[in-house]
């Protein structure tokens, strides 16, 4: 096994043209058509939303610390909850990935100078910025719907207090930002490819990341008609959701739910495409069946679109139709096994790297496994029935979410932040931020599967004393503290490695995919002349090199040139 090397070397500044220091200026970057600016303008955004929603988090869990509630009232609580499940999921989640680092990687990674439609790009991000605005003024309109946003509370115009329809614009505007993100993406990965990258040559990232477009686009616009029926009906009181007026709030649910479902996909599948690379990259091994985790992430993309009634075994569905969605929930289970049974196998027999992008690796791996497990629990009927809007759904929905895609988004910004910064970051921090983080973390959610099957309902800002409640309460609390200390910390060390880290060479982690190939950071245009396709998981072509501290092709080893010139002729 080997080990990242923490000597100190010398922190020269960047130098070189690169992206970074091509143009200069606020005007640059604000005006920028290059994707990687776009992607760190993206990244910026998404950890300052990141940073508001966990605020918010840290206010749900001290108001349970006791019984009678420590802070706020019901009401305020509601708006608390809603404000950080509405932040964190349309705010960060979904776009975390795709929109931030999948903007700066994935045309590298495809050894393309930009994404097909550099412009859209650029739209696409002030129209999240508009969105994002729109959804956080939901805060002084008193929103307290929840992020699901459910009839009939968002229709009563007695609740609420006005926020719903600056929430809904928002999220309807996030919604068509995330649909031209999807498009540019497609078209990118089908038009730019190299000579040489056929499908199956391609990273998995980029099968995992076209999975996620193609359920963009065609999952995205459901959720867009229905807040748009939403805020008809709210403004001019039409009945579509209203029973009072002939409405059925239970279609909202369906309409919802058909979006809602494959965007938990839109937000998993992308942390399954960078968990894939960093697993294969720091385990210094060939990816274990790589046509089947490819095959996986379509899969997974198709399944996402026929699941949604599990949500709604409790909502009054037909008792047949109850049973198919059982039914199919548990087929969805066979790709996300495939992945992990690969991924495991790939770790076996390799040269595992202990540093900290592979421990937070490894950790989503765990931390998945119990929120895929628990699932099938909740997709079976009779179980879910009792477990319904108890703290067991918001333990497995934080597992699933925050422990599988915001981890699977973390490792992949420790992955390649050299390539982003352009400069190491302290792995001795790093590691001590995943250790609290995973103590942390379990401290949290896993006591709330304990509150959830003792029957404590969610959405509740006070509970009995008598209950046994409160000491999974304060556990619970606890953890979430040390999460943001974690999180502090590694906010910390990530700006102090931008001032004071080491300079980055060009492939510190022994990567063959392409983006490896270039400098850290990349150049403007990204390489000079158009890369060499080979194997992108075939790391015995490479070597240590203790000049530079990176990884360099062996020269006993012929360059792969060759099989780019063999496979466009083929």
């Amino acid at each position: 096994m080997t080990t990242i090397d923490n000597r100190p070397l010398e922190t020269p500044g960047l130098d070189g043209d690169n992206y970074l220091n091509h143009t200069r200026g606020f005007r640059s970057w604000i005006l920028t058509l290059d994707h990687k600016r776009i992607g760190v303008m993206y990244l910026v955004s998404v950890l300052t939303s990141f940073l508001l929603g966990g605020i918010f988090a840290l206010l749900v869990r001290t108001q349970l610390l006791v019984p009678d509630g420590l802070i706020m009232n019901q009401d305020e609580y509601n708006q608390a909850f809603t404000i950080h499940g509405g932040v964190m999921v349309f705010l960060v989640i979904i776009p975390g990935i795709p929109a931030a680092l999948g903007n700066f990687i994935l045309p590298i990674m495809l050894g393309a100078k930009d994404v097909a439609f550099p412009r859209l790009n650029l739209f696409s991000y002030y129209l999240w910025v508009v969105g994002a605005i729109f959804l956080v003024m939901a805060i002084f309109g008193g929103l307290d719907t929840g992020w699901t946003f459910y009839t009939p509370y968002s229709i009563d115009q007695d609740s609420a207090m006005g926020g719903v329809i600056p929430a809904v614009t928002g999220a309807f505007l996030l919604g068509f930002a995330s649909i031209f993100t999807g498009m540019n993406f497609i078209v990118t990965i089908h038009r730019l490819r190299p000579d040489g990258m056929t499908w199956f040559r391609m990273p998995l990232f980029l099968w995992a990341m076209y999975g996620t477009a193609v359920i963009q686009v065609l999952a995205t616009p459901v959720l867009g008609i229905t807040l748009a029926l939403l805020a008809v009906e709210r403004t001019f009181g039409v009945g579509i959701f209203n029973p009072a007026l002939g409405g059925d709030p239970v279609l909202y649910q369906h309409f919802f739910w058909f979006y809602s479902h494959p965007a938990v996909y839109i937000m998993i599948l992308p942390a399954m495409g960078v968990i894939s690379d960093v697993i294969a990259v720091h385990s210094h091994r060939h990816i274990f069946g790589y046509a089947f985790i490819a095959w996986s992430s379509i899969a997974i993309a198709i399944f996402s679109f026929l699941v949604w009634g599990h949500h709604m075994f409790t909502s009054g569905q037909s008792p047949l139709m109850s049973v198919i969605f059982s039914f199919i929930t548990f087929s969805v289970a066979i790709p996300s096994a495939v992945k992990v049974f690969n991924w495991l196998a790939t770790m076996y027999k390799g040269s595992i790297s202990w540093n900290t992008t592979m421990l937070y690796g490894m950790g989503f791996i765990a931390l998945f496994m119990i929120g895929g497990l628990t699932g099938l629990y909740l997709g079976v009927i009779s179980v879910d029935v009792h477990l319904h809007d108890t703290y067991f759904i918001v333990a497995h929905f934080h597992y699933t979410m925050m422990g599988s895609a915001l981890i699977g988004f973390i490792a992949g910004l420790h992955h390649w932040w050299p390539k982003i910064s352009g400069r190491m970051f302290n792995e001795n921090a790093g590691r001590f931020a995943f250790v609290l983080f995973f103590i942390g973390y379990n401290m949290t959610f896993f006591t709330q599967f304990m509150l959830g099957s003792h029957g404590m309902p969610r959405r509740y800002a006070t509970y009995p004393a008598d209950a046994g409640f409160q000491t999974y309460h304060i556990v619970s609390t606890i953890g979430s503290y040390l999460m943001a200390i974690a999180f502090f910390t590694m906010a910390g060390y990530f700006i102090v490695s931008i001032f004071k880290g080491r300079k980055a060479p060009a492939n510190p982690w022994g990567g063959r995919s392409l983006e490896w190939q270039c400098t850290s950071p990349p150049p403007f245009d990204n390489f000079s002349e158009q890369p060499a396709v080979g194997d992108c998981y075939d790391f015995s072509v490479l070597r240590w090199d203790e000049a530079t501290h990176g990884y360099v092709w062996r020269e006993d080893v012929e360059h792969p040139s060759h099989e780019t010139e063999h496979t466009a002729s083929a």
